[in-house]
């Protein structure tokens, strides 16, 4: 009798939590992502369906998020869209999260401009995943492609190509600069240099390295005065070896590179 009170408990307490929905259509790969999310996202229920058409059973849950796995199609897809149309009628309140198997900038683009708040391609490593699945739970927005045209993104304006082609251009000397300047960082601006290039926002470096929010703008700050970068995006530029080291008055004329802000 004890088994059945407690059981009920448990079925009760589930339902009144926030919930979290997998759509993946094939069996192997939804449950390995289920067990993953179960055990990271504790706060939530997992619930995991094969199409989008199980979200029917969700109309009465607080559905906070919806990730679509849409393997090898692209964003603009007429499936992938009619599934994304589903979601917004059945779930108006949840974010939506793509997994996808391409990681190229233009179907990253896409899924920003329809309104899908994280774009995870199945190359990240699974710490990263559930890191920007996090974020987006939070409000934030999450793309791993940190240099691209930001064009689809509220605030962010296309840059000019001819510009970017320009600046992309370096010699020899140039790249030994670079090397010099990334010697003169500590290994903790190392480190927090390697969460921008993955596109991560200063919440989300703070949390992966254990760090205040405050101490990582100031590692930031550090980072682009000894790589005489203008912002965080160039600063991961000219650690990628893309862009010449200069002084911030130099070339005034230069198009600036977007930069990547927090959400």
């Amino acid at each position: 009798m004890d088994d059945i009170t407690n059981s009920s408990k448990r079925l009760d307490a589930s339902l009144h939590l926030p919930v979290l929905v997998i759509i993946e259509p094939l069996l192997l790969p939804r449950t390995c992502i289920l067990n993953v999310l179960r055990r990271e996202l504790a706060d939530f229920e997992i619930l995991d369906m094969a199409t989008v058409q199980g979200l029917d059973c969700t109309a009465a849950r607080d559905v906070r998020l919806v990730v679509l796995c849409i393997a090898d199609k692209r964003i603009c897809d007429p499936s992938v869209e009619d599934d994304l149309a589903f979601v917004a009628e059945c779930c108006p309140n949840a974010a939506v999260a793509i997994l996808s198997n391409h990681d190229d900038e233009p179907n990253a683009q896409a899924a920003m401009q329809r309104g899908v708040r994280g774009f995870l391609p199945a190359s990240l490593p699974i710490e990263i995943a559930i890191a920007g699945l996090r974020l987006v739970l939070v409000g934030g927005v999450y793309r791993p492609l940190p240099v691209a045209g930001m064009n689809g993104m509220p605030g962010f304006g296309p840059p000019d190509a001819r510009g970017l082609a320009s600046a992309y251009l370096m010699n020899e000397a140039a790249r030994a600069a670079i090397d010099r300047s990334m010697t003169d960082l500590t290994p903790r601006e190392q480190q927090v240099l390697a969460e921008l290039e993955l596109g991560l926002p200063n919440k989300l470096i703070a949390a992966k390295l254990t760090l205040s929010e405050s101490t990582v703008k100031m590692h930031i700050q550090h980072i682009m005065r000894k790589c005489a970068a203008h912002n965080r995006t160039e600063a991961v530029l000219r650690w990628r070896g893309r862009l010449p080291a200069q002084g911030r008055d130099d070339d005034p004329g230069a198009v600036p590179v977007p930069e990547i802000q927090s959400p």
